[in-house]
């Protein structure tokens, strides 16, 4: 839960400081907010004045996932090392999304690490989900919401296939179709969540 919180308060913050010309999430790239620029990059104008926000609110986001994710008890060891690589690396992709903001700057390299880092976020983050789903049973999750999460992953990955057309045809909803790929998961953690919290004792 804190993990989801920290990076919707982070884009928030962040692309709310985003004022000249005000940012939109259903045209930039998420990746954006982590620019401070001012750049033209991928046929968008950057400038995010709070970009150190975003960046370490990433860093952060893959700290505390990866951290939660450790702290689940009752799961058999094969499912505890699928979960906690699964986590390792969405937190090494998010952290190097942050480490190599997306500006184009740093593209003429062998290797595009801030490409490299948000497919493996995208990508690791819709199969915690998805695991975390099927584990249901073994964390004392309803199988209720253990289909929720393996459907809020499954709709992940729809959304990263959309994304990839959109960006292909130089579509202007670019924003809201990555997000289509994030949200789900954001939100899939934060059902986990809620459903390990402990009931307090009725009174």
């Amino acid at each position: 839960m804190a993990a989801a919180a920290i990076y919707f308060a982070a884009e928030f913050i962040t692309a709310a400081a985003w004022t000249d010309p005000p940012y939109s999430y259903t045209y930039h790239f998420i990746s954006n907010l982590g620019v401070h620029g001012p750049a033209t990059a991928f046929g968008q104008f950057m400038y995010s004045p709070l970009a150190w926000v975003m960046n370490t609110g990433l860093v952060l986001f893959g700290i505390a996932v990866l951290a939660g994710v450790l702290m689940l008890r009752g799961l058999p060891a094969g499912r505890r090392w699928a979960l906690a690589g699964t986590a390792t690396l969405l937190a090494a992709g998010i952290t190097l999304v942050a480490l190599f903001p997306g500006s184009g700057e740093s593209g003429g390299g062998p290797v595009d690490f801030h490409a490299l880092g948000a497919f493996t976020a995208f990508t690791g983050g819709n199969v915690l989900a998805i695991l975390a789903g099927r584990a249901h049973r073994f964390l004392g999750v309803s199988r209720t919401r253990g289909r929720v999460l393996v459907g809020l992953g499954l709709l992940g990955f729809g959304s990263l296939a959309v994304f990839m057309a959109v960006v292909a045809s130089e579509g202007a909803l670019i924003g809201l179709a990555e997000r289509g790929i994030i949200y789900p998961f954001m939100i899939g953690y934060l059902v986990l969540g809620a459903a390990l919290v402990p009931a307090r004792p009725r009174p």
